[in-house]
């Protein structure tokens, strides 16, 4: 069958430059985009009982722009005035240019990696004697927690904030002939909202191999799957397939 529609299980892009905008001019296709979870903040007095205490720690590691916004929630909430010696691990750029909307960039400590955690934990592995927190949801990757006691460090984690499911019941007579998903907790949206989701001809776009792994694991079959060395990104992944099933 040939692909006419898409839903992206993300929030619209904030650019026009989207390459989700030139792939949706190039097939012909439409896209659409709804938001399958969301982030909550975990409350100040739940953050407590894990017994955490701001000033015990002398680094923070920021791995998403959600750890930066909640980290510095709870820090306001508990009325603790991050000091200027405060040392920032950011797993991006991405996450070290957020950082400039509550500090002053240059005249903090900020430690960049280049995109993955273990690259991350290069630049950790030479501050060895900080104590550092990992502001997270309740949700984390089994990985990171893995590369950190690897280190040897003295590190803690801490749940500022959760992934929540979406309200997606306006979508319930809604179809569409390709559904994309980015996060195990993508899938996990998709049946709690609709317990009864036949997939049929519903072709099913994964990205990442937890994410390959839900879809299977739920019963699905996962038609697209991204990234590949030869396809690195998602656009592509749905652009290639298009190209075979809409020539038929």
């Amino acid at each position: 069958m040939k692909v006419k529609t898409i839903l992206v299980s993300q929030p619209a892009p904030k650019t026009e430059t989207s390459p989700y905008f030139d792939l949706s001019d190039k097939q012909k296709v439409k896209i659409d985009f709804r938001p399958f979870i969301h982030v909550e903040g975990i409350d100040v007095k739940e953050v407590r009982s894990q017994k955490i205490d701001l000033k015990n720690y002398s680094a923070i590691i920021l791995t998403s722009r959600n750890a930066v916004d909640h980290f510095f929630r709870i820090a306001d909430e508990m009325r603790f005035k991050v000091p200027d010696t405060m040392k920032y691990f950011c797993q991006s750029e991405a996450v070290a240019y957020y950082l400039q909307k509550y500090v002053v960039y240059r005249k903090r400590k900020i430690y960049v990696g280049k995109r993955t955690f273990p690259e991350l934990t290069k630049l950790i592995k030479k501050h060895k004697t900080e104590k550092f927190l990992l502001p997270s949801s309740d949700k984390l990757k089994p990985l990171i927690p893995e590369e950190l006691d690897k280190l040897g460090i003295t590190w803690t984690r801490a749940d500022f904030y959760k992934t929540v499911v979406s309200d997606l019941s306006d979508l319930q007579d809604v179809f569409y002939d390709v559904l994309v998903f980015f996060s195990p907790s993508g899938i996990e949206s998709l049946l709690k909202n609709f317990p009864n989701f036949q997939q049929n001809e519903t072709r099913i776009a994964a990205f990442g191999n937890s994410t390959i792994n839900a879809v299977t694991e739920a019963g699905f079959k996962c038609d697209i799957a991204a990234p590949t060395p030869e396809i690195p990104s998602m656009t592509m992944a749905l652009d290639n397939y298009i190209k075979v099933v809409n020539k038929k």
